[in-house]
C-alpha cells in the first residue's frame, strides 16, 4: 500500500484565488523590505567584523559576572548570551561572548583573548574556549557586496535559462518568484532578528535552485499541455499543470522537511540558523510556484506552440500523472 499525501487525481482551481495570492505576496514582499530597512538584519560576525568567543563551563552561565569580569579590559560594545541547545549535557554551560571590531584592526589581539580567558576563568578555572573567531571590519564590507552580487547573479543566471529553454513570459513568472522567495526569507530573518551570516546566503541560493527546481517542472508541464489542450483559456490549462504536478510537490517538499526539521531539532545551534532558513525556503519556495510564478505567466499570457502538437492531442480534458 502506497502512501499518498494527495491522490493521483486532483482538480482544484488554483487560479481561483490568483488575485489574492497576488495581493497577498505583494503586500508580504513590501512588510519584509519594510522591515529590513527599518529593523536591519542582525548580520553576525562574518559582515559586521569583530570576534566571537564560546566559554564552555561547568558551573551556570551568569551573564552579570560574565560581563563584570569583562567590563575592566574596556572592549566597548559586548554582547554576552547564553546559548542552550539539546545536544548539551548537564554539565555544559554555554556562553558566546562578541566584541565588535576595535577601531581599524583586523580582529582582537591574540593578547586581548588571552586577557578575556582568564577573566573569565576566574568565574570557573576549568572553563573551557572550543570557538574563537574573528573577522575585520574591511574583510566583513567585501563579503557583504560579494554575497549580493552572488545572490543578483544567480538571478540572472535563472533569467536567461528560462528565457532559453522556455519564453520570455516564463522567465519573468520565475524570477519573481525567486525574488519574492529571497524577499520574505529577508524579511523573517529581520523580524526574529535570526542571526544572518554567510552560511545563510548558502541557504538563500539553495532556496533559489530549490523554488527554480518546482517551477520549471511545472512550466514544463504547462508547455506541454498548451500544445496538448487547444481550446482551454490559459487558467484551465493552469490549472491543469499544477494538478498535474501536484502529487510530485507535495512529496519531494514534505520528505524535504522531514530531514531538515530533524535537522533542526538534533543538529545544533551552529547551523540552526541555516536549517531555518532552508525550511522556511522550502515552504515560501512551493507556494510561490504554485501562486506566483503560476499567476505571472496568466497575466502575462503565453502563445501556443500550434507547430508542435502531439498525436492525438485533443480538447478534452484528461488527467495524465
Amino acid at each position: 500500500m502506497r502512501l499518498k499525501l494527495v491522490p493521483e487525481q486532483t482538480s482544484w482551481d488554483f487560479m481561483r484565488h490568483s488575485q489574492r495570492a497576488i495581493y497577498a505576496s505583494g503586500i508580504l514582499s513590501v512588510v519584509s523590505l519594510l522591515l529590513v530597512i527599518w529593523v536591519g538584519l542582525n548580520f553576525g560576525i562574518d559582515f559586521r567584523g569583530g570576534t566571537t568567543i564560546r566559554s564552555v563551563s561547568q558551573t551556570p552561565v551568569d551573564i552579570g559576572e560574565y560581563r563584570n569580569r569583562i567590563a575592566p579590559l574596556e572592549l566597548g560594545d559586548v554582547v554576552i548570551s547564553e546559548v542552550f541547545d539539546i545536544s548539551f549535557g548537564p554539565d555544559e554551560n554555554v556562553a558566546s561572548i562578541r566584541f565588535e571590531a576595535q577601531g581599524d584592526e583586523e580582529a582582537v589581539s591574540s593578547l586581548t583573548v588571552v586577557r578575556i580567558q582568564e577573566a573569565l576563568r576566574a568565574l570557573d578555572p576549568e572553563m573551557q574556549f572550543p570557538l574563537v573567531e574573528s573577522v575585520g571590519p574591511k574583510v566583513s564590507g567585501e563579503l557583504i557586496q560579494k554575497a549580493v552580487l552572488a545572490v543578483l547573479a544567480a538571478i540572472g543566471a535563472v533569467l536567461l535559462y528560462i528565457w532559453l529553454r522556455f519564453e520570455w513570459q516564463f522567465s519573468l513568472g520565475a524570477v519573481t518568484a525567486l525574488v519574492h522567495d529571497v524577499v520574505l526569507t529577508l524579511g523573517i530573518f529581520s523580524a526574529l532578528q535570526i542571526k544572518f551570516d554567510l552560511a545563510i546566503i548558502a541557504a538563500l541560493l539553495t532556496i533559489v535552485g530549490y523554488s527554480l527546481n518546482d517551477t520549471v517542472v511545472l512550466f514544463d508541464r504547462v508547455r506541454e499541455n498548451l500544445r496538448r489542450y487547444k481550446k482551454p483559456e490559459l487558467s484551465e490549462v493552469l490549472n491543469l499543470s499544477v494538478n498535474g504536478t501536484l502529487s510530485r510537490t507535495v512529496m519531494t517538499s514534505v520528505t524535504t522537511l522531514i530531514a531538515l526539521i530533524a535537522l533542526f531539532v538534533f543538529g545544533g545551534d551552529v547551523i540552526r540558523p541555516f536549517v531555518f532558513a532552508m525550511i522556511w525556503g522550502v515552504v515560501v519556495g512551493t507556494y510561490s510556484s504554485i501562486f506566483v510564478a503560476s499567476n505571472i505567466l496568466l497575466r502575462l499570457g503565453v502563445k501556443r506552440d500550434w507547430e508542435q502538437t502531439q498525436k492525438g492531442a485533443g480538447t478534452k480534458f484528461t488527467q495524465d500523472d
